[in-house]
């Protein structure tokens, strides 16, 4: 039996009415739908490690490198290591399945390797950024005078010290700034001087 056209609009219009969804439900809903679909799956975090440490940290404690080099090598490979585990937390927290899946044993692993690794790179990096910020410079023998010349790029040591983040971030770069004023105007513009040869000692 055909209903008759007015019939036929409520019914459509009766059973076919849906809550309409406000602008920001909308938005949620889309952005969740997003994140879940940029997380990355069991396949993907299974090829993202913390174990490749080693090359990075070698060129890190090289002490016949020069020592802007050697600071960036750290900053390099910590910024690496907090991006490693920031993808596998990330990924825990919005997939939870993740937990469960096959495999997931080895995932898991790979985060705690993730976390212990970059704990430990902090704890070498912020030594060595300690240490440079309380003997920034060395004395240098020019022309039968001592002139004071910074060890390494200040402004790579800032970085460094932004890097880490530390609770007295402000008081070390204060000190890096009052080093900068003490090193001699000729010497600035150059390349800073290595921590070790002849004519050369360590000054404050």
């Amino acid at each position: 039996m055909r209903l008759p056209a007015v019939a036929t609009v409520l019914l459509l219009s009766t059973t076919g009415c849906v809550k309409e969804i406000s602008s920001e439900d909308r938005l949620d809903r889309d952005t969740q739908y997003a994140t879940a679909k940029d997380t990355p799956d069991a396949a993907a975090l299974a090829k993202v490690n913390c174990e490749d440490t080693a090359e990075g940290l070698n060129q890190a404690r090289n002490v016949n490198r020069p020592e802007t080099d050697r600071v960036m090598s750290y900053i390099d490979l910590y910024t690496s290591l907090i991006k490693r585990t920031a993808t596998f937390e990330d990924a825990m927290t919005r997939n939870p399945d993740l937990h469960y899946t096959e495999g997931s044993q080895q995932l898991v692993a790979a985060k705690e390797t993730c976390i212990q690794q970059t704990a430990d790179v902090k704890v070498e990096f912020e030594t060595y950024v300690r240490e440079l910020v309380e003997v920034p410079t060395v004395q240098e023998i020019k022309g039968g005078n001592a002139v004071t010349v910074a060890r390494l790029d200040f402004n790579t040591l800032r970085q460094a010290i932004e890097t880490l983040d530390l609770d007295d971030k402000e008081a070390l770069l204060g000190r890096v700034s009052n080093a900068e004023k003490r090193v001699s105007p000729a010497k600035a513009e150059e390349e800073p001087a290595q921590p070790s040869g002849g004519g050369r000692k360590r000054g404050k």
